[in-house]
């Protein structure tokens, strides 16, 4: 009988993790943060929050003024001057899982272990063309210029940058010709992973999140449901 008693409390326990876990993301995405909305300014440009099932990025229209701000991919060898280009996509994640996973028939032990353990953190930055909205997984984010520069600002300080102070590229990383990663600030896993940055980046052009997201899901829905500029 002590066996099977062990067994029920464990399956109870487990039972329990899974409950609180399920519970304390739903109240993530819940409980805005900000808990008190500011209000909503008129605003002429449009940023784009993207997801797939795991990860999120912020895409920035690839205008002029944001371009000379992100001048330093050029340098590294990207075609900022491309007439296809319409927007830069920006993203935040785990180094190994990050630079060893473009795609799923591309998954590794090693760097799904990184992820779920703890692992130094990089910033990939791509090249985008036109999107055709509205799109599924797609949240546009209405902002003025202020609110817009505020996010890059929360891009830029991410990046680790070299004795010059230019942004630490890292070499002969990235998944084609139109894309680079480059040393980030922090750690992550799955904890504290890309959706969470991408939350923080968010709220400093005035956006409110829901206050722990660490899946897309939840994200998108709190950005959508707490935001009268988001569509």
């Amino acid at each position: 009988m002590a066996p099977r008693g062990r067994q029920s409390r464990l399956l109870r326990g487990l039972l329990a993790i899974l409950v609180a876990a399920g519970l304390a993301v739903v109240l993530g995405a819940v409980v805005p943060r900000p808990l008190v909305a500011e209000n909503d300014a008129g605003s002429a440009r449009q940023v784009l929050l993207v997801a797939n099932a795991i990860h999120t990025d912020i895409a920035f229209p690839a205008d002029p003024d944001i371009l000379d701000r992100f001048g330093f991919l050029a340098e590294d060898g990207l075609p900022l001057d491309a007439p296809e280009l319409a927007w830069l996509v920006i993203g935040w994640g785990g180094r190994a899982f990050y630079l060893e996973t473009p795609t799923w028939a591309d998954l590794k032990p090693v760097p799904l272990a990184r992820a779920l353990t703890l692992d130094r953190a990089v910033i990939h930055a791509a090249l985008g063309g036109a999107i055709a909205l509205p799109m599924e997984g797609v949240v546009v984010l209405d902002v003025d210029d202020r609110e817009l520069g505020a996010m890059i600002d929360e891009v830029l300080e991410t990046l680790v940058r070299d004795s010059q102070g230019r942004p630490e590229v890292i070499a002969d990383a990235g998944y084609g010709e139109f894309d680079r990663f480059y040393e980030a600030r922090g750690w992550f896993n799955v904890l504290i992973g890309c959706n969470l940055w991408t939350s923080r980046v968010l709220r400093e052009g005035g956006f409110r999140t829901g206050w722990w997201n660490p899946l897309p899901v939840s994200l998108l829905w709190s950005v959508r449901t707490h935001n009268a500029l988001a569509s």
